[in-house]
């Protein structure tokens, strides 16, 4: 089965059109069923075939080529620069048209925003405007503490902002109970801060104000949505005002999750996921932790509920009760 030639242009010549127009230019020739496997040469006008013999291909100098193809380039750009003239008198006359004297361009609802850098600068620039409120939700993304020149940025950015009486609200996994770095960063600053946590959280959001939010718009969070929607930004807030309630104060107030009948609290976010019949990989991305830790505290969970198998530990879950029961507080300052 022949493979057919691929379409392309003299600006990004084959490698066997490039070899017979070598040999064309080495011999002053070429047979055309040479040129056979080339016919991008023959479409380019690059060969051509000879006056006093048309049995025979000869190449064009490169150079008169070149100026050729440059010269119908540029005929191309100025027809496309005339065109767009054309495209900004007709648009211009509409656009006059539609704009009431004296009226505010609108503010874009959505805007993507590329880049880490990118993204951290748009929302210090919104917190810098800000004074009334900073909503977040940060879920645990594996890291033992982020860069140095990050949390460094960050924590003067929310400083500042309670330094002006702005208040900060964050969510996060109970998995970052047990990571120093969390309570440190809070413990240092002053204001009306305060975190609590969930076994589960949605994925990383930030309201400001409640004017503009910003949700990721990538699974790495390289890309973000900057959001400026009011029916959105009411959304949001919505949906963090029932987390907050339903978290677990962890600064400035530290409220200790008890355990019952021998099972954790953690233990028991496993056993809600494991009896819906996610995998250990699932759980472990949607609490925050390893695999490895999440293995660990199934084991566990079979161990005290006296499992032998997988499908055995479901049942005695269900069979247990252990999810129906509430989680007495321990309220501790």
């Amino acid at each position: 089965m022949t493979v057919p030639h691929p379409v392309h242009g003299p600006e990004e010549l084959c490698a066997a059109g490039t070899r017979v127009y070598q040999r064309a230019l080495h011999e002053g020739y070429v047979a055309p069923q040479d040129a056979s496997a080339a016919p991008c040469l023959i479409d380019c006008g690059l060969l051509h075939p000879a006056l006093d013999d048309p049995s025979r291909l000869e190449p064009v100098s490169p150079v008169t080529a070149l100026h050729r193809l440059l010269r119908t380039s540029g005929e191309q750009i100025a027809d496309q620069r005339r065109r767009e003239a054309q495209l900004i008198d007709t648009f211009s006359t509409l656009i006059h048209t539609g704009t009431q004297p004296g009226a505010a361009e609108e503010t874009p609802t959505l805007r993507l925003l590329s880049g880490k850098e990118r993204i951290g600068q748009v929302i210090g620039e919104s917190m810098a405007c800000a004074s009334e409120q900073v909503l977040s939700v940060q879920p645990h993304d594996g890291l033992v503490k982020p860069p140095f020149h990050h949390h460094e940025a960050a924590m003067e950015r929310d400083q500042v902002f309670l330094g002006r009486g702005g208040r900060i609200r964050a969510l996060y996994q109970h998995t970052v109970r047990n990571a120093p770095y969390v309570l440190a960063r809070y413990e240092q600053l002053t204001g009306d801060v305060e975190a609590r946590t969930l076994d589960e959280v949605t994925e990383r959001l930030i309201v400001v104000d409640r004017a503009v939010a910003f949700i990721p718009a990538s699974a790495d969070r390289s890309l973000a949505l900057e959001v400026r929607h009011p029916a959105l930004i009411s959304h949001f807030v919505t949906v963090f005002d029932r987390l907050w309630r339903l978290a677990t104060p962890m600064h400035p107030e530290t409220v200790q999750r008890q355990s019952l009948d021998g099972i954790t609290p953690r233990q028991r976010a496993i056993a809600a996921l494991l009896i819906e019949g996610h995998t250990d990989t699932d759980i472990a991305d949607r609490l925050g932790m390893n695999v490895r830790t999440a293995r660990v505290h199934i084991a566990k969970l079979a161990t005290t509920l006296g499992s032998e198998s997988r499908a055995q530990l479901g049942y005695l879950i269900g069979q247990s009760g252990i999810l129906s029961q509430e989680e007495p507080p321990d309220r501790a300052r």
